[in-house]
């Protein structure tokens, strides 16, 4: 019903009242203008959008790669996780890709090689469902952890060269 200038929005039973200019939106189409109006280039420096993705780190991480999986780790670290990647001078045996808040290291080396730690890779991301449906669309097995605290899931898979990348989704806060 109709009471004071506010109408009922909603579903039946999942109705609010709102002031009746939110419920009827209309459009206005606006007259061309009459002056010629350019405004002047704007000579400040642009400020790039930060990435989608962050590291759950202080500072740049650094693990190791398995030579020869660099293709495979682009497809992985760039195309679905939205890092960027570094270029590097040839000569380095290094895989360099930027997040948002650090930089992620991957020294090459060759295959056989004995691991210091098996601790995972974090990674903030958007959203945990983005994630999962280009996992599955890549066919890359993954884990999808529940956490004991609500909202805090998260995504565990292996990386080409064999790392655990651990993925959660970033919580806006305020």
């Amino acid at each position: 019903g109709w009471r004071s200038g506010l109408g009922r929005i909603g579903r039946k039973g999942n109705s609010y009242s709102a002031p009746l200019s939110f419920a009827i939106m209309t459009c206005v189409e606006l007259e061309p203008s009459s002056i010629n109006f350019k405004p002047p280039a704007d000579r400040r420096p642009t400020i790039p959008e930060p990435l989608p993705v962050r590291l759950i780190a202080i500072g740049d991480v650094l693990a190791d790669a398995v030579a020869g999986t660099e293709v495979a780790m682009d497809e992985i670290y760039v195309k679905v996780l939205e890092f960027q990647r570094v270029p590097q001078p040839p000569d380095e045996h290094r895989i360099t890709y930027q997040a948002d808040n650090a930089k992620l290291n991957f020294a090459v080396r060759e295959p056989i090689f004995a691991r210091d730690d098996l601790r995972p890779i974090q990674i903030e991301v958007l959203s945990l469902a983005v994630l999962s449906n280009k996992l599955i669309a890549r066919e890359v097995e993954f884990t999808r952890q529940k956490s004991m605290i609500p909202g805090q899931d998260s995504i565990v898979f292996q990386d080409p060269s064999a790392n655990f990348v651990e993925v959660t989704e970033r919580r806006k806060i305020g």
